[in-house]
């Protein structure tokens, strides 16, 4: 096999054939010359084995895999045998000795399994993000900010008018504006879309406020033609409410046997309309068959029963009945207005216990007695002449910080007169008068009262002038009184 070198005379390599026959002699001197001739290539600093400095870290701000790589070779030319060999005994050489990490290498290599490599303070302002490009339908004009668009769900009109108080009392107007000989169907056949059970007992009530019984009555036999608006209880007991409070509603012969298949609503409604339209016999009635057939009505219908018939003395034993089988009920459920109500009816039968008992269930019942509810109480313990006691509940009153009305007034007024206390007296005037309040007759007369023990005649008279001007006249215990005061002073 013939092989040949390259040898370099001058500037051109000039090509030398090796192993050829006798010139294997001269061959090997050429080669050695060739080799001590040539200058010795010295290694890179990275490959030195002791290196004079520390190494850098890398640059994080460069890829490393990215870098241009070596020229590649020629075909002119080959790689330098030599220069691998040694290249290869570097890499033994460092493959033997130990490797040491700085710690910024260490930690960007970290830092590649955590998330974001940690960049130094120095180098973030250098790195700016730029902006995302603006969108056309997000552009607005700056200082005009634009409000949230939100998505309205528009209520059909189905859902307006069948819910809606005033679409249903513009209908029992309409109805109202009718002929006398035209019948309600011509407004209501076109409402039939509209309407939902349950939907026209507010349009009947209103015709019974109107006065309107019959219309009420052809509104309902209307809606019993409709099979998706009847059966319907509110609808029932609305229209039988109605026409008992206008004395329109026919009675039943069997009234016992009305009773025990009626529900409860239209038995209420029953017996509050007898009791609104004054028929209290009728609703008496109905309440004593309910109760026989162990019907419980609502103890509302008790209370509102209760200050009808208080209003008649001759009714005061069906009265103390009713608060009998109350007392007896375990689910007492009374509003304010109902409570107050009864306990006015019991200071008229002497029933101060039962006043107090119900003052104290609804405290306990933890709601706030009302202006009315403290006046209630406190004109029961005058009248029972339990003065410190109302002083005692004026104070409460006064430390719920409860604004004091006319009634109120009058009854505190008449409590410090009781006591002879003219100094609160005359305070709590003033407050009546600064409180925008007009004084009643009964406070200008026990003012002049409570004047007359003091002996104060001048003050009297005042108050005598000021009650004329007010365009009250004193009766004549009050004048009698007056002069005989005058004669005495004389």
């Amino acid at each position: 096999m013939n092989c040949c070198i390259f040898l370099r005379v001058g500037s051109t390599p000039t090509p030398t054939p090796l192993l050829q026959g006798n010139n294997f002699a001269l061959n090997t001197r050429l080669i050695s010359m060739a080799h001590s001739n040539r200058p010795r290539r010295r290694l890179p600093n990275n490959r030195l084995r002791f290196p004079r400095r520390s190494k850098l870290p890398p640059d994080l701000g460069v890829n490393l895999f990215l870098k241009n790589p070596e020229p590649p070779l020629t075909d002119n030319s080959q790689p330098d045998m030599t220069s691998e060999k040694e290249e290869e005994e570097g890499d033994d050489d460092n493959d033997n000795g130990d490797v040491v990490w700085d710690s910024d290498e260490i930690e960007a290599i970290t830092s590649l399994f955590q998330g974001r490599i940690p960049q130094k303070p120095g180098k973030l302002n250098n790195r700016e993000r730029p902006l995302p490009l603006p969108l056309p339908y997000k552009l607005r004009p700056l200082g005009l900010p634009t409000p949230k668009k939100k998505r309205l769900k528009m209520a059909s009109p189905l859902i307006q008018i069948y819910k809606n108080p005033a679409a249903l009392i513009g209908l029992a107007q309409k109805i109202k504006s009718l002929p006398a000989e035209e019948d309600v169907s011509v407004v209501l056949n076109e409402w039939t879309q509209f309407l939902r059970k349950g939907s026209l007992s507010m349009t009947i009530r209103e015709l019974g406020h109107m006065g309107l019984p019959q219309r009420a009555l052809q509104t309902f036999s209307w809606a019993q033609r409709q099979p998706y608006l009847f059966p319907d209880d509110r609808i029932l007991a609305t229209t039988v409410e109605v026409l008992a409070r206008n004395h329109e509603l026919k009675v039943p012969f069997n009234l016992e046997k009305f009773v025990a298949l009626a529900s409860r609503n239209v038995i209420e409604a029953m017996v509050r309309g007898f009791t609104k339209g004054g028929s209290l016999h009728l609703a008496w009635k109905v309440l004593v068959i309910a109760k026989d057939g162990k019907r419980m009505l609502d103890p509302s219908i008790y209370a509102k029963l209760i200050l009808e018939l208080g209003k008649n003395p001759d009714k005061y034993m069906l009265v103390e009945t009713l608060l009998d089988e109350l007392g007896e009920r375990e689910d007492l459920n009374l509003s304010q207005q109902d409570c107050t109500a009864i306990m006015k009816v019991c200071i008229k039968l002497d029933k101060f216990e039962t006043v107090e008992s119900l003052y104290n269930w609804f405290k306990q019942s933890g709601r706030d007695p009302s202006v009315v509810m403290y006046t209630t109480l406190i004109h029961s313990r005058y009248s029972e002449k339990k003065y410190r006691e109302a002083l005692a509940m004026v104070w409460e009153m006064e430390a719920s910080n409860c604004l004091f009305d006319l009634p109120a007034y009058r009854v505190v007024i008449k409590l410090f007169v009781a006591l002879n206390d003219l100094s609160r007296a005359v305070r709590y005037f003033s407050r009546l008068k600064n409180g925008g309040f007009s004084a009643t007759y009964d406070i200008y007369r026990d003012l002049i009262k409570i004047y007359m023990v003091s002996g104060r005649l001048a003050k009297c008279k005042e108050i005598r002038k000021e009650a004329e001007m007010a365009g009250f006249r004193l009766d004549k215990e009050t004048m009698f009184n007056l002069l005989r005061l005058e004669t005495e002073r004389r």
